[in-house]
């Protein structure tokens, strides 16, 4: 759940009809791939599919509340669409039975994708004991059963074996590719899907309450390549009862919170509430540089900004040249400028943002 997806990009080519055919007096053209004159193969220049969307550069956050049942994929889509924004991305992928904070990037926050996805993660989530399933969750089927149930007690006493740095395997069920093809594919296929084991980080992990002598449910903090159905999976094995997770929720990644997030529902509302003129797009994302929230700040003057939009170097001189060294992400005139690393008083440009088009307001407005 926590692969990394890359951005999403469509490019949906319209049905012919009759309008797209020419007539005796007019031939239609010999197709030339690669000839930017035309179109696509058999569409022609003038095809009448539907009507192409406007996009627009949007630069900034959404920290959608993924509602269960819908794919990764699919809510970026739908955000996109949304903002009518020409590029959009995901930082860490949520199941489909999973809700929660799932981080969209637009435009220019693509580029700070990674620094989410290197962030801890924050997951509540139900295990059902005396279940495996092929998926590790509550969508595949029974491939083994127990009538044992454990304790309270005996399962506390386990978790300090699903801390700190680990050996996972992840779910065969999962993202990762195997020569080429997602391992989820294959799976589907029917396909015999051996993944190795990785180490990964578990940073905590505690039982929050048992409902039931079935059912328990934990919270999680852990690091890049975690699969919590892996955590279900493998608890109940070394319990000898199996498990699979029934509930999934994950309420943190990186800098973003719960307090972040925006329900599909109300994000909906607030962008047609936009476009009649009540309120601005501006002030329902967050900001390009929230991404950045543990890299320090370093603000230079209008001169030296010139240079390193340009690719160029700066060299940093004087009393209050800075001292420290490493990655800084740059300012000038409190608009974020640059990422750059820092060190021997020289500043050189790793990834410039370009910000002109829809860019988040200075703060979220309390009302989103």
């Amino acid at each position: 759940m926590t692969a990394i997806d890359t951005l999403t990009r469509s490019a949906a080519v319209p049905e012919m009809t009759d309008n797209n055919r020419h007539t005796d007096a007019a031939p239609p053209p010999v197709f030339r791939p690669g000839d930017p004159r035309q179109g696509k193969q058999g569409q022609g220049k003038h095809h009448q599919g539907k009507p192409k969307r406007d996009k627009r550069d949007v630069h900034g956050w959404i920290v959608l509340d993924k509602p269960i049942g819908m794919t990764s994929t699919h809510a970026v889509a739908i955000v996109k669409r949304l903002f009518k924004a020409k590029r959009a991305g995901h930082a860490g992928t949520l199941d489909p039975l999973a809700t929660g904070g799932l981080p969209i990037a637009m435009g220019e926050a693509t580029k700070t994708v990674p620094f989410v996805m290197d962030g801890r993660k924050r997951y509540r989530f139900t295990v059902r004991f005396g279940e495996e399933r092929d998926t590790d969750d509550s969508e595949g089927a029974v491939v083994a059963t127990s009538e044992a149930r454990p304790t309270l007690a005996q399962v506390e006493a386990l978790l300090p074996r699903f801390t700190g740095v680990i050996e996972q395997v992840p779910p065969r069920y999962s993202a990762i590719k195997i020569a080429g093809e997602r391992a989820y594919d294959l799976a589907r296929d029917g396909e015999v899907v051996e993944l190795k084991s990785r180490s990964v980080e578990i940073f905590r992990l505690s039982v929050t309450d048992q409902p039931d002598s079935d059912t328990m449910v934990f919270e999680a903090e852990c690091g890049k390549g975690t699969y919590v159905r892996a955590l279900a999976r493998d608890l109940g094995r070394l319990i000898g009862c199996y498990g699979h997770i029934c509930a999934l929720r994950r309420t943190r990644t990186g800098p973003f919170g719960e307090q972040d997030m925006i329900p599909l529902d109300r994000l909906e509302s607030l962008c047609d509430r936009a476009a009649s003129g009540e309120g601005s797009l501006a002030d329902i994302l967050l900001p390009v540089e929230t991404a950045l929230d543990d890299i320090p700040a370093l603000a230079v003057t209008r001169a030296d900004a010139a240079r390193l939009h340009r690719g160029q170097a700066v060299l940093l001189r004087g009393r209050d040249a800075p001292i420290s060294s490493g990655m800084v992400y740059v300012t000038v005139g409190g608009r974020l400028l640059a990422l750059a690393e820092l060190g021997n008083g020289e500043l050189i440009p790793r990834r410039v943002f370009n910000l002109t088009g829809l860019t988040a307001s200075a703060g979220r407005n309390k009302d989103v």
